[in-house]
């Protein structure tokens, strides 16, 4: 006999409910599953309720590294980790002078600042002198550190051309950002080749004396010259060929850039500089500044306001601060003075 109930209608219909049931089942476990994710993602994006009271007025105290109910005072959590620096800043140019990430780049070094340096003191991190086995073994790894340091003919130009440029400008008083730019045009100069042919010593000279100039405080070519290795006559061809070949925009040099530091040199008041500068003035609207040096100008303005303002200062002394001679320091004087007393008569 036949059993022919699996084909019956009734049959059919069971089945079918059956697998309708199971499907919202799955359905309701999906659902379910959804529900859940969501409910946690919002528990976990609301905001911190206080245990005590329920407020969601939770603040956090920095200072104290605290975090408190506004409204019952229950202190939430405290020890927390103050992930700010470590100082303090007053204004916008105080912080961005300070980091937390070590020293600035610069310019005066080869390597810009980035490589590590070992100290030279033969000293453990606890103070206590190191023993002599030490003591060489750390000889050894200061000599590697420097031959790492600059590892081909580039970098060693750079380093004793750099190490020069900071040592005439320690001599001549240069402030940093008259160092920087030197840097930075003798770095131009060796990226363009202009080195061949030239001593490291020579080029790194006229760096620094196109800076100074550029920054607004010169120095004259004898003082240059004073603090170089490098004679005058080959300072000035090899200025004039790097500000030619790099099209360095440097305006001549004014006299009155020169009487700030004359007058600070000879202990002058601020009256006598301001005489000074007026007496240029006076000298450059009669034209009598046209093809005479800076300098003797300069000195000689010094020398005839302190002579005005009777805080008398001898020839000698300016000649000594200027790096000039006496009889151009006479010569400029009666000269600044002519021309004063014609503006003023005309």
């Amino acid at each position: 006999m036949t059993d022919n109930s699996h084909h019956s209608p009734a049959a059919t219909r069971a089945r079918a409910k059956t697998s309708d049931e199971r499907t919202e089942a799955d359905q309701q476990d999906v659902d379910t599953t959804v529900s859940d994710e969501t409910t946690q993602s919002t528990e976990s994006t609301e905001t911190l309720r206080c245990p005590e009271c329920d407020s969601n007025r939770i603040i956090t105290d920095d200072e104290h590294g605290e975090t408190v109910c506004s409204d019952c005072g229950l202190v939430v959590d405290e020890d927390s980790i103050d992930r700010g620096p470590e100082w303090r800043a007053f204004d916008s140019a105080e912080r961005d002078q300070k980091s937390r990430v070590g020293a600035p780049t610069t310019n005066l070094m080869h390597d810009k600042g980035l490589s590590t340096n070992i100290g030279w003191q033969d000293k453990d991190a606890y103070g206590n002198s190191l023993s002599s086995t030490q003591r060489q073994k750390m000889q050894r790894l200061r000599t590697w550190n420097e031959r790492f340091r600059t590892r081909d003919s580039k970098e060693r130009n750079l380093k004793q051309a750099l190490g020069e440029i900071d040592r005439m400008a320690s001599a001549l008083g240069l402030p940093e950002n008259v160092r920087e730019t030197a840097s930075v045009i003798y770095r131009r100069a060796l990226d363009e080749e202009l080195l061949p042919g030239r001593s490291i010593e020579g080029v790194a000279t006229a760096s620094l004396y196109a800076a100074a100039r550029q920054a607004g405080t010169p120095r004259s070519l004898d003082e240059i010259t004073n603090v170089s290795r490098v004679g005058r006559d080959e300072i000035a061809r090899t200025y004039r060929y790097v500000v030619r070949e790099l099209k360095l925009q440097i305006k001549p040099a004014d006299p009155e850039q020169y009487v700030p530091r004359f007058a600070s040199d000879l202990d002058l008041s601020d009256e006598a500089e301001r005489r000074a500068r007026q007496l240029l003035r006076s000298a450059k609207e009669q034209g009598v500044h046209s093809g005479k040096s800076p300098v003797g100008l300069a000195a000689a303005a010094v020398y005839a306001a302190s002579l005005l303002i009777n805080e008398k200062v001898t020839q000698k002394e300016v000649s000594s601060v200027a790096n000039i001679s006496e009889v151009t320091i006479r010569n400029r004087y009666h000269e600044l003075l002519e021309a004063e007393e014609q503006l003023s008569t005309a």
